[in-house]
């Protein structure tokens, strides 16, 4: 059944506002503080995003287990920050040639990766570009003491995008479960639109006295046997991959470290030119199956640290998973003071690389530039028509076993 827009609007705007008086204000670091049992976490209004999650270990120890700065105006300032926990959009991951094709039309958005001498400002445009939703600050609606609710209005024509987009961004903490749910509304003209959560993890909370790393994490992603083909510089060519029985990038058949591979001389240029490690995005292939509800009929992804105990299962309701293993991280970014060894010189309170695993939920990456791909519904929405919506459900538990074939 198709929602009438201004329908839709109305409902979101009188949820947001529900109950709604005066929204408190942050605590000193300008953070929004939520409650759940047995999970707390914080959110900051740059990007819309988590700042903390705070669970306790097999030990009874608590741990902050996502990256992101100790005060809010730090995420404005340090413009290297690499979208820490934050929403990237109107339009998520890559975009081939920074440009795409409507009706007919072509639109040309603004580049911000891999710049060459000829190409100063980049190749391709990433999470929306350069001044995409996770570097601007949202709006909070609404606040209570398990749930926040953001928005931002994204205008026509900003990084090149045509149209007005409306979107809201709502977190809910609940027993060991943090839930969100994401809604965009196309207003004025017809526009991509692709959202995801960004989020940086490391379950141990850089606490562990053996290693920063992140590869000793368990990955699990049962129903993802293809994965999008891309270049060297990670741009999809359209093909669609299998991953075979054992390979590097079989994580579908069990669950296995993510350094597993790393002596597999196929990790090498796996997640672009030079680069060895993962950045790739998984599909999601459920409906061999049947029909099913995607909150109760098994995760789409599982995490896991033997040394925490702490585990993550990501229920979904999205066709595409991104990993990233944090290639790219280099140990120029500081810990917050909630994380990390303190008496161990051995490791410097800064995120190594590997150090953190990025998990993103979202749709077919760069699908708007691949029509045989056939993920319009998915990935083009309208004035009066179905809004965009992703949702998803992260649920923690403690489980202190860990595979490694």
């Amino acid at each position: 059944m198709r929602l009438n827009l201004l329908s839709v609007a109305v409902f979101l705007l009188t949820t947001a506002l529900a109950g709604k008086k005066t929204v408190p204000d942050p605590d000193v670091n300008g953070k929004y503080w939520i409650n759940g049992e047995g999970i707390s976490a914080s959110f900051v209004p740059y990007g819309a995003s988590i700042s903390n999650l705070l669970i306790n270990d097999q030990y009874g120890i608590q741990r902050d287990i996502v990256t992101g700065f100790d005060n809010a105006s730090y995420y404005g300032i340090d413009r290297q920050h690499p979208h820490f926990g934050g929403v990237p959009g109107r339009y998520a991951n890559r975009i081939k040639n920074s440009s795409f094709e409507l009706d007919g039309v072509t639109y040309h958005v603004l580049a911000n990766e891999n710049p060459t001498a000829t190409h100063p400002d980049g190749l391709d445009t990433l999470h929306g570009g350069p001044d995409g939703w996770d570097w601007r600050n949202f709006t909070v609606e609404s606040y209570t003491n398990n749930s926040i609710t953001f928005s931002i209005v994204d205008p026509d024509g900003k990084e090149g995008f045509p149209g007005e987009v409306v979107s809201y961004i709502t977190y809910t903490l609940g027993k060991m479960t943090w839930d969100f749910k994401m809604v965009a509304i196309a207003t004025t003209k017809k526009t991509p639109i692709m959202l995801s959560s960004h989020t940086y993890w490391n379950l141990d909370g850089f606490a562990n006295n053996e290693t920063q790393s992140t590869l000793n994490h368990t990955f699990y992603l049962p129903y993802s046997g293809q994965r999008v083909g891309v270049d060297n510089i990670l741009i999809p060519t359209g093909d669609i991959l299998a991953n075979k029985l054992g390979s590097v990038n079989d994580f579908w058949s069990a669950p296995k470290q993510i350094g597993h591979s790393f002596s597999d001389p196929e990790i090498h240029g796996n997640c672009g030119f030079n680069c060895s490690g993962y950045d790739t995005c998984w599909l999601v292939s459920r409906d061999q199956e049947g029909p099913y509800d995607w909150r109760k009929d098994g995760f789409v992804a599982r995490l896991q640290s033997a040394w925490s105990g702490i585990q993550l299962d990501v229920y979904s309701d999205q066709e595409a998973f991104q990993m990233y293993s944090c290639n790219g991280q280099n140990g120029s970014m500081a810990l917050k003071t909630t994380q990390g060894l303190f008496d161990n010189p051995e490791f410097p309170r800064t995120i190594p690389k590997y150090g953190c695993v990025v998990l993103e939920v979202e749709d077919w990456i760069d699908g708007i530039n691949r029509p045989e791909w056939q993920r319009g519904r998915k990935q083009i929405f309208e004035p009066g028509g179905d809004p965009y919506v992703l949702q998803a459900s992260y649920r923690f538990s403690i489980n202190s076993t860990a595979a490694d074939f």
